[in-house]
């Protein structure tokens, strides 16, 4: 297995402003995003894909815990077109991409292929914000080994579906991406909460995110990333329970074992070292 590493919570900061990326790096946040689709004007996106590229010319940061990822335009528009072509001709691409209203896997395994033919271990992660791509979200989770991580992208895929973007009428929206990337093995990450005010909404939405499967959200503040952290790490007691049941699988006979009289069965025990795998990367102590 892949080793796993936090992915609780990210934030973005707009590539026309590359000032604020090493704020975002030291935000708190598992994941760091410049961004240069939404956040630029088209009058500014080719100043924003120049300044972006130029962040990563110094390699890591002193804060290289954080997963650096540029958020480049849809695949499937001029813009994203340009920011391939430059991320391409790059002597320092970006480490990971993020890829926004991704519809379908031809996309993904056309970028894969462009990637492998430049020689770059190129990391991606996708947003499932469109009703194409939530249709397609299985194959898109398969569409490559460089995918790593899904994303709910509520906002664009309520207006794309007609709906409200609550948690009630987006619940089949989320599961689906859920479903999707649990069965490739993805971490899915799920859309920030909107209103900066509300600390006790975002806080229970991040907690139905979790009890659903998402293994982080995102921010839209840097106020927010303390509680998402919290709400994604694993606590003490579910350090220790992970740490016994994978002794109680060291030691079974049978692939079966009785926890707390509860009967644990071996499709758990991935489950139980993501958890202690996060754990370590996040400093939880059982």
């Amino acid at each position: 297995m892949t080793a796993a590493r936090p992915r609780r919570s990210f934030i973005f900061c707009p590539g026309t402003r590359p000032e604020m990326f090493p704020k975002a790096l030291a935000s708190g946040a598992d994941i760091a995003c410049v961004d240069l689709e939404d956040a630029i004007a088209p009058a500014h996106k080719e100043s924003a894909r120049a300044k972006t590229l130029a962040l990563f010319t110094d390699g890591p940061s002193d804060q290289s815990r954080v997963e650096r990822v540029v958020r480049i335009n849809a695949l499937s528009s001029p813009e994203g077109e340009a920011d391939v072509a430059a991320i391409l001709a790059s002597p320092a691409p970006p480490p990971a991409l993020m890829l926004p209203k991704v519809a379908g896997p031809e996309e993904i395994e056309a970028l894969d292929r462009r990637l492998t033919a430049a020689g770059l271990v190129t990391r991606l992660h996708v947003i499932i914000e469109c009703n194409d791509g939530l249709e397609q979200a299985y194959r898109i989770a398969r569409a490559s080994g460089r995918l790593e991580a899904l994303f709910f992208g509520g906002v664009d895929m309520s207006a794309d579906l007609g709906c409200q973007p609550t948690w009630r009428a987006l619940l089949y929206a989320r599961s689906r991406v859920v479903h999707a990337a649990a069965g490739a093995g993805l971490d899915v990450i799920d859309v920030p909460y909107l209103d900066l005010e509300d600390a006790d909404g975002m806080a229970q939405e991040a907690e139905a995110a979790r009890e659903l499967g998402f293994c982080g959200k995102g921010a839209i503040h840097p106020k927010q990333i303390p509680a998402l952290n919290a709400v994604f790490t694993p606590d003490a007691a579910t350090v220790a329970r992970a740490k016994r049941i994978l002794e109680s699988f060291r030691h079974s006979e049978d692939g079966l074992v009785v926890i707390d009289g509860k009967l644990i069965e071996k499709p758990v025990l991935r489950a139980m070292e993501r958890v202690l795998a996060i754990a370590e990367r996040a400093g939880v102590a059982e």
